[in-house]
């Protein structure tokens, strides 16, 4: 493995050190105190906490990002135009119900391009991270998207169903940031979400380009209701070809 830069050796730490709160919340579920944040969509203490964590530790960083995360924003600093985008719990509903399934997510955008992400899914102890044009890794070993080249044949993590073929092999785990990063190691063949945020994918399309796979172009300057497509090199033509979900 090459060496990795400061900034993406502070993401590691950052996630690492917020996974001790996840861990412990997680196995203490009755006693999380959870709040409405919307329909459909809760936020718990472990949540703050765990954001409060990671920021503390990004800020550590001599270039003085900008910050931009799920809970709190953005929040400006001296560099207005490159920010750390953080997500503290993704797959927060799972979280919730003791499905242990879930993940914090960190990507540093630099001149509108994600140069570094980090995907660390703290039940399972699996940290994914890559930097651009340094490849990606799982726990220190190089992982590459997978080499299937028929589009019926794969599987898919997605967050709908409307759309898509009968005979697709589909899963919804709850978690946009531990699909793509699936995508990228090769446990799922590809990856289709509707009206998701940039904290969601933004670590995960690194992680997936890093690899070897195809990302569909999206907005970096929009925060939210963002759709994506990703797969490996083999069916991305097929799958934008007889697939249009956007």
């Amino acid at each position: 493995m090459n060496s990795i830069s400061p900034n993406l050796n502070l993401m590691i730490k950052a996630s690492e050190k917020a996974s001790k709160i996840l861990i412990r919340d997680f196995g203490e579920l009755e006693k999380l105190q959870v709040s409405l944040k919307g329909p459909n969509n809760f936020v718990t203490n472990a949540d703050k906490k765990a954001e409060e964590i990671i920021i503390s530790e990004l800020e550590k960083s001599k270039k003085n990002f900008s910050i931009l995360t799920e809970e709190s924003g953005f929040i400006e600093k001296k560099d207005k135009e490159n920010f750390w985008i953080v997500d503290p719990i993704d797959g927060t509903t799972n979280f919730l119900n003791g499905v242990p399934h879930f993940c914090i997510s960190i990507a540093l955008l630099v001149d509108e391009e994600i140069i570094a992400g980090v995907t660390y899914d703290p039940i399972k102890d699996e940290i994914f991270f890559a930097e651009k044009n340094n490849g990606s890794y799982l726990n220190n070993k190089s992982i590459r998207v997978s080499q299937k080249n028929k589009i019926h044949d794969c599987l898919y993590g997605v967050n709908f169903r409307n759309n898509l073929p009968e005979n697709f092999l589909i899963r919804n785990t709850g978690s946009a940031a531990l699909d793509l990063a699936y995508v990228s190691s090769g446990r799922f063949d590809g990856c289709l979400q509707k009206n998701v945020n940039l904290w969601d994918i933004a670590a995960g399309s690194l992680l997936i380009k890093e690899a070897g796979g195809i990302v569909d172009n999206f907005e970096l300057k929009k925060f939210n209701k963002i759709s994506i497509k990703a797969s490996n090199e083999r069916i991305s033509a097929d799958l934008n070809k007889n697939i249009n979900i956007f």
